[in-house]
């Protein structure tokens, strides 16, 4: 009795330091793949210095419906902050109900995208910000008219002085994006896993852990790596099976659109996975509601792997371990509209 109780303890004693060994080993390899986020905006941006001005600023500009031809959309329509970032639409609304092409990505974190929107089309952060403005599809309006709007209002006047003291016209479409892009910079969202990767014991359960190892072993991490679990570079979307045609967009032709080679027909941006249980439905085309689901098809069509119900169920346990920690945002009081103000426009812009 005293011997097998002997045996059994130290059978015991040598399952909890192989799973230590094996919870230390996998810190180890994440160390390598992934990067906590910065804890300041400042550390995040990669603009110019950034000052509270600019930031007070960008967040007007960013909830302010009068950049949008018709005054209704704002960039948080589709980029909603209250919804993880995007919107929870298939395809996203603008300009005269009109439909994007494509889902909306989350704004959280994108800061530190290299690669941006799901072809590429900007190389910028501060042009990420003009494209959807001026895009018929999107708030439909133009340069001359966001500049005689912004400048209708002498507190947008006061507050673009203040944001841009060094420059005699400082209300101008390109101050509008730089600011706008300021308040992005301070969306980062730390979250439990970031927390593990500087050290903290307990911050992932068991089972997250696991299902990290997994991400790593399975081949995730190949496209899902660095600070933002990817959105730093493009892939075929279809390696070893083609999706179904609702996951696929039929007709929309990815990098295409700006490489005109035949070959990136289906090549997209790797999505950034940070908060991605925050921001369904999932791939370009908003084709699939279900986490679960998205890792499945991700794991045949990507890796040519069949998992089991088990393994996808601990990868995506660890992907929500990356939904991160918001700091509540107050919703600004936009300037009052004068006489001059331009009036709201349904006229469509060519996409």
């Amino acid at each position: 009795m005293a011997t097998h109780l002997i045996n059994s303890v130290a059978v015991f004693g040598f399952c909890v330091l192989a799973s230590s060994a094996n919870a230390d080993e996998t810190l180890t390899r994440a160390r390598a793949l992934f990067k906590a986020l910065p804890e300041s905006a400042q550390e995040a941006s990669q603009l110019d210095p950034i000052d509270q001005n600019r930031i007070d600023l960008g967040r007007a500009l960013y909830f302010d419906p009068r950049l949008s031809a018709s005054g209704t959309h704002s960039c948080n329509s589709c980029h909603n902050l209250a919804l993880g970032g995007d919107d929870n639409r298939a395809d996203s609304v603008g300009h005269g109900w009109q439909s994007a092409p494509r889902n909306a990505p989350s704004i959280l974190n994108s800061v530190f995208n290299e690669a941006r929107f799901w072809d590429g089309t900007v190389a910028n952060l501060e042009r990420r910000a003009m494209g959807p403005v001026r895009t018929g599809v999107e708030l439909s309006n133009t340069v001359d008219q966001i500049e005689r709007t912004i400048g209708s209002m002498p507190q947008y006047v006061d507050w673009f002085a203040a944001a841009f003291p060094n420059e005699a016209g400082p209300v101008s479409f390109e101050n509008t994006a730089r600011a706008i892009e300021a308040f992005k910079s301070t969306l980062i969202t730390p979250s439990r896993f970031d927390s593990y990767l500087n050290g903290e014991e307990g911050a992932l359960s068991p089972e997250e852990i696991e299902g990290l190892a997994l991400f790593i072993d399975k081949g995730c991490a190949v496209c899902h790596n660095g600070i933002n679990f990817g959105g730093h570079d493009y892939y075929p979307f279809g390696v070893f099976e083609d999706p179904d045609a609702d996951a696929q967009a039929i007709g929309y032709r990815a990098r295409f659109v700006v490489t005109e080679t035949v070959v990136d027909d289906r090549v997209f941006r790797a999505a950034p996975l940070r908060n991605v249980a925050l921001t369904a439905p999932y791939f370009h085309a908003g084709s699939v509601w279900e986490l679960e689901a998205a890792v499945g098809i991700m794991a045949d069509t990507q890796l040519g792997e069949r998992m089991t119900d088990l393994e996808v169920s601990k990868i995506t346990a660890f992907l929500k371990s990356l939904t991160g920690t918001f700091i509540p945002l107050e919703y600004p009081l936009l300037p009052v509209e004068t006489s001059t103000t331009p009036r709201p426009s349904e006229e469509v812009l060519p996409y």
